[in-house]
């Protein structure tokens, strides 16, 4: 029989056992996939099948599976955060960077919010000098020693706080008509009942926690981080002088 006539194989090709496939393009894929369907939906098995490649390959990669590509991923999102100004030329200013920069990382990724709010996963993948460059603002400013850590502390938590209640998702389940039926609740609270309430009501209806019904995503709440940020500095400042 001739060789060269010989039949193809049928139907689809094997997958590709990922020789090429590369760190950076697992990450990639990684970071849409959560950027579309959440942090709760993500698997490294959506991960090998949108790269039509074996989970096997992945795991070539990320030994340690789901947990190091979600620290790689955090890492990724958050690479730029740290403001490029030496912390100790200003330490207010830089402060306030950071946060509005941590507030603008996680607006681009807001599926990410869970992971850093609230699992220790991602610590794997928090660069060193972000700690070291905060530490060093609080130095400049004048903490030392327990304080220090203590303010930083106060700091992290802060600066993740705000923006992971204010990008806080939707129900999966039916959001419009979620949406529709707080809204109802919301305007038809009786303002003998709650007079402060209805009163502001034109300024607190979606524009504040709990008496909202959309995301930070669409609807940002700019003024009330703009304030917490001016707070978290002042009591800073107000510790410190207490203490001085």
């Amino acid at each position: 029989m001739d060789s060269s006539r010989q039949k193809k194989p049928r139907g689809r090709p094997a997958k590709d056992t990922g020789a090429s496939l590369t760190r950076g393009q697992i990450l990639a894929v990684a970071m849409d996939l959560i950027d579309e369907k959440g942090l709760e939906a993500f698997s490294l098995r959506d991960v090998a099948r949108t790269l039509d490649v074996y989970p096997t390959a992945v795991y070539w990669h990320f030994a340690d599976g789901r947990n190091a590509i979600l620290a790689e991923v955090a890492a990724a999102a958050f690479a730029d955060v740290a403001p490029s100004l030496r912390p100790e030329n200003g330490w207010r200013d830089w402060l306030r960077d950071l946060f509005h920069r941590y507030r603008n990382a996680l607006r681009r990724h807001p599926n990410f919010a869970p992971l850093l709010g609230a699992q220790l996963v991602s610590n794997a993948g928090v660069n060193p000098m972000l700690v070291e460059q905060i530490l060093a603002a609080l130095t400049a400013a004048g903490f030392a020693g327990r304080p220090l850590i203590d303010a930083y502390n106060a700091v992290v938590a802060a600066m993740i706080g705000y923006v992971t209640l204010e990008l806080a998702p939707m129900p999966k389940d039916d959001p419009a008509g979620w949406a529709r039926e707080l809204e109802g609740k919301v305007r038809g609270l009786s303002p003998d009942d709650y007079p402060l309430i209805g009163r502001h009501m034109d300024l607190l209806a979606n524009r504040a926690f709990i008496v909202r019904w959309q995301s930070g995503r669409v609807n940002p709440l700019d003024g009330g981080f703009a304030l917490y940020v001016d707070m978290v500095l002042a009591g800073l400042e107000g510790i410190l002088n207490a203490r001085s």
